[in-house]
């Protein structure tokens, strides 16, 4: 028996799969469509839902596929089914090509619309002013800590987080053309990237070579782009969109590199089963009260999973605390917490609560 006749059955199997997937994505697709005509003009996007829907699916899933897998295409057909209820916008930090677009695209998947902001005030602002549904915004990098711009914005918007996305970050040495290094007067990067990338800099690069930080690390591409004599570190969609060469991959100094990013809107989620709630706490300035803040949870069993101070804008030497709990506000365990913690706290913030990244 020749080859092609042991592939034929197999051939015919797969053709007539991809046909039951064909009807039955266009038959998810429907009920979509008479889902949002249920809602009307309500809100379309349910972070709990999907979390749950993923979590399901990678319970089902017996394989070959993993399940990393499987959930990445499960989020790009809910993306799709989405769309046809009412395509959403998503700001984010670019321009085109950074790590915050690629979270924007994990997590609400490529039928999304993703906008392009120069900063981070930007893109928050866009959807305070309903100019887009979400913003995706770093809040925190495993090697470099949080993003303070950030965190500092987590204090006054009136928007809720209603999700978080965690992306490995992989970064990449790239130039509009390959040559030696002893021709590279600097290199471009977002000031986090340069010091996840130090040690390869260091070892690689002539002391000569300028470290220039920029807005982001599509930034960084978009000025290497123009310059034969520069670099960028940045991803691997900056380098396509870009057209730069990737003359070093994974470049990063901790090769579990990851960033975490809250996605924030104007709604409020309910429980999805596997939750945070992330807080802004002040604190008045005397004795104790560090072990004030902390005692509430500790009290009713809670978990904290960041824990952070940064100066208040308001008055000099005081700090206003970060803070993410296992659990969701609407849990009694967290709703007593609060309760005992508003009894200490100068003010309690809830910025939101959200499901945990499906990874």
């Amino acid at each position: 028996m020749s080859d092609d006749s042991k592939l034929l059955p197999h051939r015919q199997a797969i053709d007539s799969i991809d046909k039951q997937i064909l009807d039955l994505m266009n038959e998810r697709a429907k009920h979509a469509r008479a889902i949002g005509e249920l809602k009307g003009t309500g809100v379309v996007y349910r972070p709990e839902r999907e979390a749950q829907v993923l979590r399901r699916i990678k319970d089902l899933n017996i394989g070959p596929l993993p399940d990393e897998a499987v959930a990445r295409l499960f989020r790009e057909i809910m993306s799709e089914c989405l769309a046809v209820e009412r395509p959403l916008t998503i700001a984010y930090l670019g321009p085109e090509g950074t790590f915050t677009q690629l979270a924007a695209m994990k997590h609400f998947g490529h039928a999304a619309h993703t906008v392009s902001c120069l900063t981070v005030d930007e893109s928050l602002r866009l959807v305070e002013a309903r100019q887009a549904d979400y913003v995706v915004a770093p809040v925190e990098n495993s090697t470099e800590g949080s993003v303070g711009r950030t965190l500092d914005l987590l204090v006054a918007t009136p928007l809720q987080a209603c999700g978080e996305v965690v992306l490995r970050i992989h970064h990449h040495f790239l130039r509009s053309q390959a040559v030696d290094f002893s021709e590279l007067d600097m290199v471009y990067a977002h000031a986090q990237a340069l010091a996840q990338c130090q040690h390869w800099l260091t070892k690689h690069l002539p002391d000569t070579v300028k470290r220039v930080a920029v807005s982001s690390n599509a930034e960084a591409a978009r000025l290497a782009a123009q310059n034969p004599r520069t670099a960028a570190i940045a991803s691997q969609a900056a380098a396509e969109i870009y057209a730069l060469n990737k003359i070093a991959s994974n470049i990063e100094d901790e090769p579990n590199n990851t960033t975490r990013f809250l996605v924030l809107g104007h709604q409020e989620t309910t429980p999805s089963g596997q939750d945070k709630t992330s807080l802004v706490v002040g604190a008045p300035h005397r004795v104790g009260s560090l072990h004030n803040i902390i005692a509430p949870f500790m009290q009713m069993g809670i978990s904290m999973t960041k824990f952070e101070s940064r100066p208040s804008k308001a008055n000099l030497w005081e700090y206003v605390f970060f803070i993410d709990i296992e659990g969701h506000v609407l849990d009694e365990k967290v709703q007593a917490a609060l309760t005992l913690l508003r009894e200490q706290a100068v003010f309690v913030k809830v910025v939101g609560a959200y499901p945990v990244a499906v990874l």
